[in-house]
């Protein structure tokens, strides 16, 4: 017989016991038990594990204890994460954590002015939790210093490799002391992260739970066939139909990101919008008013796609069938967090097929099709003259979001070139007169 595992049999102090307690959390997950243990005894640790397995408190729980033990007011632990939320988001848990035990951190991020951070840095916090790009501001102009750092945590390291993050991060380490103890933690590990695991890390214990490459058991795919122009009628026709308390939608681009928002709001529903483009206050007003309920609909491209941990989402749509199936595991991943249940739905248009065939091959499993009434698969796109622009634009490219064409040489004395970023097009090169003149 299994013996059950408590937070008491962890070695945790009273304090954080209380908080545990406080959250509600009543047993460690599988990824908590295992590496709480190994970090409290300083050993580095390479953590993965599903999405919504409660790797942040994995590494936060025995890191609040090491530095309660003894105080100081100098940096001595930075987290790594790949985007403004996730760090946010470790800073709210963190203060969750820690409270009453006079452990104090801060969040370093892009798209806010530089003035309390660089106070923060300067007075030394015990913990910051940051991006890279933003940190390396910091350490450009010496607002940072981490000669007493203890322990390196990378969150979501493949995301970090995704975003094009890996030469910063080598940077950002090469500036830290050599003795400490690193820990990384991500869905999925993938071979490029191994080897920089094996760079920066000594002897490190490897945490595994689960599949890397599976979505939680508990979450239920479903496939919609339809046209590409009929996506967002279907989509409000499934958010009526299935009356989803809180669904997080994937769009590929920006630009379809901020469209089907619009339309959304045009038809009815309270929607949140979020993507790389926005600012740092409108990213964090989209995600307090989905949190609270105020806002039951969040359209985002994949910036929200990895590490994000809002409790009690019921759906996933993926607007756009994601490129690869690791897109799709952290897509997903964020229903169904801590063993809950969740629907994972994707709306499928023919060119996207082959993609989706695809992620139902790495995964094992073939996706449920189920048809709408009045969204048939098979029905002709509408004539051209009755498409809005923007659907002549999805006809044309569909899935290459830009495209240039040269204009033929010998209509005029400058060769022109027409760019097109969208429904809307220019023109770059001089002007001379009309295609065909000397003028």
């Amino acid at each position: 017989m299994q013996k059950t595992v408590s937070f008491d049999n962890l070695g945790l102090d009273p304090p954080l016991l209380k908080a545990v307690q406080r959250l509600g959390y009543t047993s460690p997950t599988p990824v908590q038990a295992e590496a709480i243990p190994a970090i409290l005894a300083g050993r580095d640790v390479v953590g993965s594990a599903v999405t919504g397995s409660g790797k942040t408190a994995a590494f936060l729980l025995p890191i609040i204890q090491r530095l309660t033990k003894h105080p100081a007011r100098r940096t001595r632990v930075l987290v790594l994460s790949p985007t403004r939320e996730l760090a946010v988001q470790t800073e709210a848990m963190l203060k969750d954590l820690a409270g009453g035990t006079g452990v104090r951190g801060k969040a370093v991020y892009g798209g806010v002015g530089m003035q309390l951070q660089e106070r923060a840095l300067r007075a030394g916090v015990d913990m910051v939790m940051a991006t890279p790009g933003r940190l390396l501001d910091h350490l450009r102009r010496g607002y940072a210093d981490f000669r007493d750092l203890q322990v390196l945590v990378l969150d979501e390291a493949d995301r970090m490799l995704d975003m094009g993050f890996l030469p910063d991060v080598r940077q950002i380490i090469s500036a830290l002391p050599k003795r400490r103890q690193t820990l990384l933690f991500s869905a999925t590990i993938p071979r490029e992260v191994e080897h920089l695991a094996r760079e920066i890390m000594h002897e490190p214990l490897r945490v595994t739970v689960g599949r890397q490459d599976q979505p939680p058991e508990s979450i239920r795919h479903t496939a919609y066939p339809v046209q590409e122009y009929l996506k967002t009628g279907l989509l409000v026709e499934l958010l009526r139909r299935e009356r989803m308390k809180s669904a997080l939608v994937f769009t590929r681009t920006k630009w379809r990101a901020d469209r089907l928002a619009r339309e959304l709001i045009e038809a009815g529903f309270r929607v949140g919008l979020i993507h790389g483009g926005r600012t740092q206050s409108q990213r964090e007003a989209a995600l307090a008013g989905f949190r609270a309920g105020r806002e039951p609909v969040l359209v985002a491209t994949d910036v929200a796609a990895r590490g994000l941990d809002i409790y009690g989402i019921t759906h996933v749509v993926n607007y756009d069938v994601p490129p690869t199936v690791t897109d799709y595991i952290h897509r997903v991943g964020r229903t169904a967090r801590v063993e809950a249940a969740g629907d994972a739905i994707t709306l499928v248009a023919p060119f996207e097929e082959n993609d989706l065939r695809g992620i139902g091959r790495d995964l094992g499993y073939k996706f449920l099709g189920e048809n709408v009434p009045g969204f048939d698969y098979n029905a002709s796109p509408p004539p051209r003259s009755t498409r809005r622009p923007e659907q002549r634009w999805e006809a044309r490219t569909r899935r290459d979001e830009s495209w240039t064409r040269p204009r033929p040489s010998g209509q005029g004395r400058y060769e022109r070139k027409r760019v097109r970023r969208g429904p809307e097009s220019r023109f770059r090169g001089p002007r001379r007169g009309r295609p065909g003149t000397n003028r």
